[in-house]
């Protein structure tokens, strides 16, 4: 054990004063009843928590469509702005803390929170939006993000976030998905220092477009942010909504096809945020939590909600973490007075190597992580050198299909390097084998044997799909696609995808969307994409061509052509033209076998693979 808390710490917690009041001793007795009672469970936690409804729900949960179409807080009416932005603004509280890459500082409080997110709602309806619109937004992390997912749950709108990393290609497809009314975007971002045009890329295929002028660039063609909200009233109802109604569609990437639009509602979020910053945050009135994400992903909303949710202060950098110095993230938590920060593995491992002396963060008391395994080394240094071995490293994993974790530490257990602890409260989390038996020691597949809130109801537009890739492996199980294991002394540990979904930095990329990429390239006739290790991203994308008869292709050219179709980020570390790709005798690409060529593994079983020497063929 690296870290163990102090009886002193343990009392002080969130967590530990519910288990006294439920009449829990022991952290395992208390995980088993939220796992075998989960009626009582997340009726006792949105208790615990204080969310308001318009009017109370009369079932916590009706699963008599079957576990995959389950139906929470029944009859409950509710609404996310009320409770993360109304309720607080009678108060002096502030929202938001923000800076800038060029260190510029704003500061919001509930109260402008509450007139901006009114005028946003007002100026929404003004368009004609109605109530289950849809209404994306891909921005910078600016503080008028916040005011826009508000006004949008104000009038009943669901918000769909996407990533303005990405390139114009999966920003379309995401938008002619979600069939988006209306986008939110800025004319430019910035980064190290340098303006990078954002409205221009945007497609414009939606019936409006806002831009908010950011960085005095242009808003030609567009609605400008300033004329969207500026003659709008700051009174505006908020709508009472059913429990199920839509929050957000969230896109993540799958093995086949398109990306996966995922459908969370208002109670859902709710329930999972709410209980994730309560217990395994251990929330309090000061404090100023900081996790650099992108609104883009889940953990955007997930801290931004979480927090709100108890009326707390939230942290927004726009920027890059090493500009215009190595120093400048642990700067800025030195300034802020920082209590809780969260970071991706990649981003230590990139700091790690750049960073002297650090100042001493004294405000720290917690540190969190997630969107990939940790290595030890990269551990250490967070745990040493950021957190001086007193800040427990809560690494949390779950899911943008959960908008939260099955996994997490709680802050009243001692931890190991890597660690991600157990099962969160709530959560049926299992480790199973090929047989969907539950297996301790060898590594296995990550499962949920019951429902929870916050798990998607659905994908959007694919039911089916939605079955397929949760629900068919195991059936009656939540089948993740993670490799996980449970050590000697009941730790739990991830080890990646147990599908061909890779996992760039953090950020979930399936080989169909890198595939479709490279086939933008004129001269590619056939493509395949493999996620191998990478000593700063984790994972690396490696892609695999054939070229059209007659076609000279160069591999940098469709690395190129990824990069402009999916964003820099995902640009892959190399693409090899190869004479054919290994199949079956069904015709389906054999990544597996892809990926041990290039590592130089032993290839296996060849049985099932018509053209085993394809590789070697180049």
């Amino acid at each position: 054990m690296i870290w163990e808390p102090s009886r002193e710490f343990i009392e002080s917690t969130n967590v530990w004063r519910l288990m006294r009041r439920l009449g829990f001793q022991q952290r395992e007795a208390f995980l088993r009843f939220s796992r075998d009672e989960p009626e009582r469970f997340w009726d006792e936690m949105m208790r615990e928590m204080g969310v308001e409804w318009f009017e109370p729900y009369r079932q916590v949960l009706d699963a008599s469509r079957g576990p995959e179409w389950t139906q929470w807080f029944v009859g409950g009416r509710l609404n996310i702005a009320h409770n993360c932005v109304d309720r607080w603004a009678g108060s002096d509280r502030v929202a938001c803390l923000w800076e800038g890459e060029n260190g510029e500082t704003r500061a919001v409080t509930f109260a402008q929170l509450r007139e901006e997110s009114g005028r946003v709602a007002n100026a929404l309806k003004a368009l004609g939006l109605e109530a289950g619109d849809r209404v994306a937004l891909s921005m910078p992390m600016v503080p008028e993000i916040l005011s826009i997912l508000y006004g949008c749950f104000k009038a009943g709108l669901t918000v769909v976030p996407i990533f303005a990393g990405f390139g114009a290609g999966a920003i379309a497809a995401r938008l002619e998905d979600s069939g988006a009314r209306l986008l939110f975007t800025a004319d430019q971002l910035e980064r190290r220092g340098k303006r990078i045009a954002l409205a221009a890329k945007m497609p414009r295929s939606v019936e409006h477009t806002v831009v908010l002028r950011y960085k005095g660039g242009s808003t030609e063609g567009a609605i400008d942010w300033q004329d969207f909200i500026g003659l709008q009233p700051a009174a505006a109802g908020t709508a009472p909504l059913d429990s199920e109604a839509r929050a957000f569609i969230l896109y993540t990437s799958g093995t086949t096809g398109k990306p996966k639009g995922t459908v969370h509602t208002h109670a859902g979020c709710l329930a999972q945020m709410g209980k994730e910053m309560w217990l395994a945050f251990d929330h309090r009135a000061d404090d100023r939590f900081f996790w650099l994400s992108d609104i883009g992903w889940m953990m955007g909303p997930w801290s931004i909600l979480g927090n709100h949710l108890f009326g707390g202060t939230i942290f927004l950098y726009d920027g890059a973490p090493d500009f215009p110095g190595p120093m400048r993230l642990w700067e800025m938590i030195e300034r802020h007075g920082i209590t809780t920060f969260g970071v991706s593995p990649t981003a230590i491992r990139l700091l790690s190597r750049q960073a002297g002396e650090l100042p001493p963060m004294a405000s720290l008391r917690l540190l969190g992580s997630t969107g990939e395994p940790w290595d030890e080394a990269s551990w250490m240094w967070f745990f040493e050198r950021v957190g001086r071995r007193r800040c427990p490293i809560l690494n949390i994993s779950g899911g943008t299909e959960i908008v939260g974790c099955f996994l997490f530490p709680l802050p009243i257990q001692a931890l190991k390097p890597c660690t991600l602890g157990g099962p969160a409260p709530g959560m049926a989390t299992e480790v199973v084998d090929e047989n969907g038996v539950p297996v301790r020691g060898p590594t296995g597949y990550l499962v949920c044997t019951r429902p929870s809130p916050s798990m998607t109801r659905g994908i959007w537009n694919d039911p089916q799909r939605y079955l397929d890739t949760y629900w068919s492996r195991f059936p009656g199980m939540w089948f993740h696609g993670d490799w996980a294991s449970v050590d000697s002394d009941g730790h739990w540990f991830l080890h990646g995808r147990a599908d061909e979904s890779m996992n760039v930095a953090g950020r979930k990329m399936g080989p169909a969307e890198v595939e479709a990429a490279m086939m933008r390239h004129e001269g590619v006739a056939e493509a395949a994409a493999i996620g191998v290790p990478d000593e700063w991203k984790g994972e690396a994308i490696v892609g695999y061509v054939v070229a059209r008869p007659g076609a000279a292709v160069d591999g940098d050219a469709v690395c190129d052509t990824v990069a402009e179709v999916l964003g820099a980020m995902f640009r892959p570390r190399e693409v090899i033209v190869t004479v054919e790709l290994p199949k079956t005798q069904s015709g389906k690409i054999v990544r597996r076998l892809m990926r041990q060529y290039y590592l130089g593994e032993a290839l296996g079983d060849l049985s099932t693979v018509a053209n085993p020497g394809a590789l070697s063929r180049q």
